[in-house]
């Protein structure tokens, strides 16, 4: 039987970025009864009832009223392959202009299958060669990464601070790249409660940053999955609602807001392209052709659903947003507060473990005394039935080793209280931290 060899294959094969997601899966199928911490996916209950019928009725219903085509002409769009930049744009671009300021016209909307493929996209038309490099913020979501892995494109970190990536940093690695003959082509950055590390960005770090992107000649990369669950009164506006240059390409998704299955996703670029007849482009223009040799086109069922949600919610992500933010906000409360009462060291004694205090978003990041590693995550869920996500594998710079992530979007409170109670009798006989079991008492504010 012929065989392939590995080394005569892309060399991102083997890379363990492109791996994690796939570990996380494997060891999560060995432990069914294990309380998961790991996965950051939307949670079940709004997918009760979940009435594709009817969200797909709307979306036809507002093709006869505002464009005026018959029903059978409409349904028709769902049948057929449907255009590469899609068929909600103008949907999607009066969401964003009405719920986040993001002022851009559906001719700069290229719906796509998710939020991977627009940062797949987008990656391949900036990145054109060797020494156009990609900067991430480290920790970086393995998504972006895994995309520059396969494109062969170079990416350099810049640290993490409490007020989102440190921007002296990337400055330095900006007038590194050109020292060498290179340039940072763009930056990938998540401004709001970010995958995995849940920072978040201030405004006016967010207006240093777009001045550094004018200074330095690069691209920001934004990725908003999670700015939906912001407590009320407590939005900070997305980079691009911000930019009045044209430095930031808006990278979106409604996997977290809709439904995940849908596998809808968006990219705002309204970049200009100088073409070489003298003419001009938009950047989207160009995403869209590139879609057409990737996906053809988002499956236009799926676009039906989640317009029909928009619409059903008046064409307001935040409307539609509302329920599921109160829920997770809901858990990530409950999630503090468990480990605030299991893990608190008693009065005068060190702290052993830490853990970050984000106000939105699905993720906390823990550190411990020990190395979180793949080792560590086995005698968690086969001994203590509890499992969570090692933060290494999100650095692109190779720290991240004491670390570990807690998602607790899709548990139910009982099972998140559960969760806790389990990881702390696993942290107390494998590190040597936290309060005696049954302690209750409130923790000091910190």
């Amino acid at each position: 039987m012929f065989e392939l060899r590995q080394d005569e294959l892309h060399s991102a094969f083997g890379d363990p970025v492109l791996g994690s997601i796939g570990f996380l899966n494997e060891i999560m199928s060995r432990y069914p009864d294990a309380i998961s911490f790991a996965p950051g996916a939307p949670h079940l209950t709004f997918l009760d009832n979940f009435d594709v019928a009817r969200h797909i009725d709307t979306w036809i219903d507002h093709q006869v009223t505002q464009r005026k085509l018959s029903r059978e002409q409409a349904r028709r769009l769902l049948y057929e392959y449907g255009p590469s930049r899609g068929l909600i744009n103008e949907l999607v671009a009066d969401a964003l202009r009405r719920d986040h300021g993001i002022d851009a016209g559906p001719d700069a909307v290229v719906v796509t299958v998710g939020a991977q493929e627009a940062m797949l996209l987008t990656l391949h038309a900036l990145c054109a060669g060797p020494g156009d490099l990609l900067a991430v913020v480290d920790p970086c979501f393995v998504g972006m990464r895994g995309a520059a892995r396969l494109l062969n494109v170079n990416v350099v970190s810049v640290d993490e601070t409490e007020d989102g990536v440190d921007i002296d940093g990337l400055r330095t690695q900006c007038r590194a790249a050109r020292s060498r003959g290179e340039r940072i082509r763009a930056l990938y950055v998540s401004p709001d409660y970010s995958n995995p590390s849940g920072s978040l960005t201030s405004l006016g770090a967010r207006r240093r940053l777009l001045a550094l992107a004018d200074q330095e000649d690069l691209l920001l990369l934004e990725d908003g999955a999670y700015g939906f669950t912001a407590p009320p009164g407590e939005e900070i506006p997305p980079l691009k609602a911000l930019d009045t240059e044209g430095r930031v390409v808006h990278l979106g998704t409604f996997a977290k807001v809709c439904l995940p299955g849908t596998r809808v996703g968006y990219v705002v670029a309204d970049q200009l392209i100088r073409t070489s007849d003298g003419g001009r482009r938009l950047l989207a223009d160009e995403l869209a052709v590139s879609k057409s040799m990737v996906t053809v086109n988002t499956s236009p069922i799926c676009q039906a659903v989640v317009g029909g949600m928009l619409l059903e919610h008046g064409g307001s992500l935040k409307a539609l947003a509302q329920r599921k933010s109160e829920l997770y906000r809901r858990n990530l409360a409950l999630l503090l507060d468990a480990l605030d009462r299991h893990l608190s060291p008693e009065p005068g004694q060190p702290q052993a473990v830490s853990w970050s205090r984000p106000a939105g978003g699905f993720f906390v990041r823990m550190r411990l005394p020990v190395p979180a590693d793949a080792a560590l995550l086995e005698t968690a869920a086969s001994d203590h039935g509890v499992l969570w996500t090692p933060m290494s594998q999100f650095y692109e710079s190779g720290k991240g080793e004491n670390e570990l992530r807690l998602s607790c979007s899709y548990l139910e409170p009982d099972r998140i209280e559960e969760g806790v109670a389990r990881l702390a009798v696993f942290l107390r006989k494998e590190v040597g931290s936290g309060r005696p079991s049954g302690t209750r008492t409130a923790p000091p504010c910190r």
